[in-house]
């Protein structure tokens, strides 16, 4: 198997981790923080939104059972990608909507996938997703990997990521691993 690398920003990381875990094809998604200008940030500074980090997951998969587009779609699927930092009642740059290229034939899908939702959604807000490469991906304190799957009852993960991994579920149930 030859991985490949697609770094995400879709909010918070730990609702963004737990969607693309559930996908047929990807290996590994890892939280992290990428976009800034602080080397080896922590959550802490990022919150502050002084770094000019966004919450990332870098998903390792495998091209041959999962495309670069089908991730686009659940990305976009999985969150708002009209609001400009922000996603829901979580504010701020570290939450923006990005997509972190790690080849230019990445930059051509994501920016392509853009203008498409945009041209068919003329009456509606457009896409504020930012594609730039990607400078560096610095991964995430240990506590953030897994978090729903170690913290299910915690009142974010039954309030905020439940919803997203149903629909995922619901409207992607034919993408999913296991299936």
């Amino acid at each position: 198997m030859k991985s490949e690398i697609a770094v995400f920003g879709g909010g918070c990381f730990w609702c963004t981790e737990a969607v693309f875990k559930m996908l047929k094809g990807v290996s590994s998604v890892e939280p992290g923080y990428a976009g800034g200008t602080v080397p080896n940030p922590t959550y802490e500074e990022v919150c502050t939104d002084d770094t000019g980090h966004a919450e990332v997951v870098k998903v390792e998969y495998d091209p041959a059972l999962v495309k670069y587009e089908t991730l686009l779609t659940i990305f976009f699927a999985s969150h708002d990608p009209t609001t400009l930092n922000r996603q829901g009642n979580d504010v701020g740059t570290q939450y923006r909507s990005a997509i972190f290229y790690t080849t230019p034939e990445q930059k051509t899908k994501a920016e392509k996938f853009i203008a498409d939702i945009n041209a068919s959604n003329k009456a509606g807000k457009p896409v504020v997703t930012e594609v730039v490469p990607l400078p560096e991906f610095y991964p995430a304190e240990n506590y953030h990997r897994d978090y729903f799957a170690k913290n299910p009852n915690n009142s974010y993960c039954l309030l905020v990521i439940n919803p997203k991994l149903e629909k995922v579920q619901k409207q992607f149930a034919d993408l999913l691993a296991g299936k």
